[in-house]
């Protein structure tokens, strides 16, 4: 099975894209299944040493990917955010196949999307703006991709196809 991780800062459309990603997929009759990592982790609390509950998703999605090999997938497309060389690593070993492709939006307009979607909470608004920038300097300081698409100017249907293309996936 192939995988293929989209990555990048909260905001820039990781899970919006990889739905597209999927339908371009099938458009190409190409056997796939998309993953929103955000829900496989969304327990609480989070262990102290694992605040992302990391080790959870991790753990769900090797369960997954075998029910998806057993009902014939042969291209799942993550969403989510890998931080650490050893959480690549980790992301390897569980999918075998991985290409890892970052999705960049300039932080201006990931914060105007951020101030539409947590409008109704400041808090978690507050939080969002913060940990934009913060893990937008954490991804670049990591360089974890294989490639890397530039959404700011592009559409949700462009930017799958960018990704496709920029990962050589058919």
């Amino acid at each position: 099975m192939r995988a293929l991780f989209l990555n990048g800062t909260v905001g820039v459309g990781k899970t919006s894209v990889a739905d597209a990603v999927g339908d371009l997929l099938s458009d190409r009759s190409v056997p796939n299944a998309v993953i929103d990592l955000d829900w496989l982790r969304n327990t609480w609390p989070a262990p102290d040493d694992d605040p992302f509950n990391n080790r959870v998703e991790l753990a769900n999605l090797r369960l997954m990917l075998g029910t998806y090999r057993d009902a014939g997938v042969t291209h799942v497309v993550l969403a989510g955010v890998m931080e650490t060389a050893e959480g690549r690593a980790q992301y390897e070993q569980a999918t075998g196949d991985l290409t890892v492709c970052r999705i960049d939006v300039d932080l201006d307009v990931v914060r105007e999307r951020l101030g539409g979607r947590h409008a109704a909470h400041d808090a978690h608004l507050a939080w969002h703006l913060e940990r934009a920038g913060e893990l937008q300097g954490v991804l670049d300081e990591a360089s974890l991709e294989d490639a890397v698409v530039d959404a700011t100017h592009l559409t949700v249907a462009e930017a799958a196809a960018a990704v496709l293309e920029a990962a050589h996936w058919p």
